[in-house]
């Protein structure tokens, strides 16, 4: 896949990328700088097709444990469900003050999907890309949070959940008084509130997804960096093993709590989006 170190992170890194180029027209990039090429409206194929994937797994599960229901003693597989079900439900019962029955199937739904797709990492980065190697493609990624595209998409919905929510509740000019009229409610400093409003609106579905996107990412170039590790002597690959599975104990607590966080962002900007003053 790679014959150097830096060669090696840079296909790690690099996306199975399907667009437009200016000379070759459509088809999949064989190299980074034909993926750059193709510019912004170009697919990344393996962001795409394992978002979907996780996206199935937890239609499927949580459909297999409803179809499972019993009223007798439950099954680790309705355990588990119903755990996550209560677990969300008291969440949103704490966060959430206003009145939609949409918001706990929407936590849920957030939480478990980007629990799934950040869950990829525990695989050995070279399994999945080895694999795509031997099957022709050159570059392929596995972790859709690690891609800014799967992070941003994430983030600019529930954005356009909290426009469309404070326009509903508050209607158009309840919206546009409160972007108006705070933090400073007085005609004279409508200009300055309304940067500071938009400003702080415009941050959140950024800083939701850098913040999944950059712990992600991060986790993911440490993980290659071990990985580079076992090819360098004996030593140098026992010291990366007992260096892997550290730093995959240690996601057992950073893949759920980067889920978590962008739920609960999620559940307090909708509640924001609720209040009508």
């Amino acid at each position: 896949m790679a014959d150097t170190p830096v060669e090696y992170i840079k296909h790690h890194l690099q996306n199975m990328t399907y667009g437009n180029h200016p000379e070759l027209g459509w088809k999949m990039a064989e190299t980074s700088a034909e993926a750059a090429e193709m510019g912004f409206m170009a697919f990344h194929v393996d962001t795409l097709g394992w978002s979907i994937a996780m996206g199935l797994l937890f239609l499927f599960v949580f459909k297999k444990a409803a179809n499972a229901v019993t009223s007798g003693v439950p099954g680790g597989l309705q355990n588990f469900v119903e755990i996550c079900f209560e677990f969300v439900e008291n969440l949103v019962k704490e966060t959430f003050h206003g009145k939609n029955p949409l918001i706990a199937p929407l936590a849920l739904t957030i939480f478990v999907w980007i629990f799934l797709m950040n869950s990829l990492k525990w695989l050995p980065v070279d399994w999945i890309p080895g694999v795509a190697t031997l099957l022709g493609a050159d570059y392929f990624k596995i972790v859709p949070t690690t891609d800014p595209n799967a992070t941003f998409g994430m983030s600019l919905g529930v954005f356009l959940l909290i426009i469309f929510y404070s326009i509903k509740v508050k209607g158009i000019g309840g919206f546009a008084k409160e972007l108006s009229f705070t933090p400073f409610n007085h005609w004279l400093f409508i200009p300055v509130n309304l940067v500071l409003e938009i400003i702080g609106l415009l941050t959140k579905p950024i800083s939701l997804a850098l913040r999944l996107f950059g712990n992600m990412y991060a986790g993911e170039v440490v993980f290659i960096l071990i990985a580079l590790t076992f090819g360098a002597g004996v030593f140098m690959g026992l010291l990366g093993l007992s260096m892997q599975w550290i730093w995959a104990v240690f996601h057992l607590l950073v893949i759920p709590l980067q889920a978590f966080i962008f739920m609960v962002l999620t559940i307090v900007y909708l509640s924001a989006a609720h209040e009508d003053h």
